[in-house]
């Protein structure tokens, strides 16, 4: 390892490739490890890919989550204290839904809000 300091007094670190890429492997793994502790914790979940092709593909994110978390229109109604045909409209599309109504709904769909928007 081999210090540079710079005219403006900033100390910069040389180290062999091999190292440095040994480093970010380390991090790369930690970070996993952690992903992986929330999931089995269940503070994460594993999104399967349909799903996030579904998203992708532009399909309306409340009918996608609805569908993935198995509730009928009528059970997220239910859940969320909104009509059916209101959550048919958002999800058609025809109306955008209201802020406080997206909250209901994502906190039923267990999802961000930003998830939904």
């Amino acid at each position: 390892m081999q210090k540079i300091t710079t005219p403006n007094g900033e100390v910069l670190v040389v180290l062999p490739l091999a190292e440095y890429e040994r480093l970010v492997d380390q991090v790369d793994i930690a970070h996993a490890d952690r992903i992986m502790a929330d999931i089995e914790a269940g503070r994460e979940e594993r999104v399967p890919a349909e799903i996030v092709n579904r998203l992708l593909d532009g399909e309306n994110p409340v009918r996608v989550w609805r569908g993935h978390r198995g509730m009928s229109a009528r059970d997220l109604a239910a859940a969320t204290g909104l009509s059916a045909p209101y959550i048919s409209e958002i999800e058609s599309g025809k109306k955008d839904g209201s802020v406080a109504a997206m909250k209901k709904i994502a906190e039923a769909l267990k999802v961000d809000l930003d998830d939904l928007v």
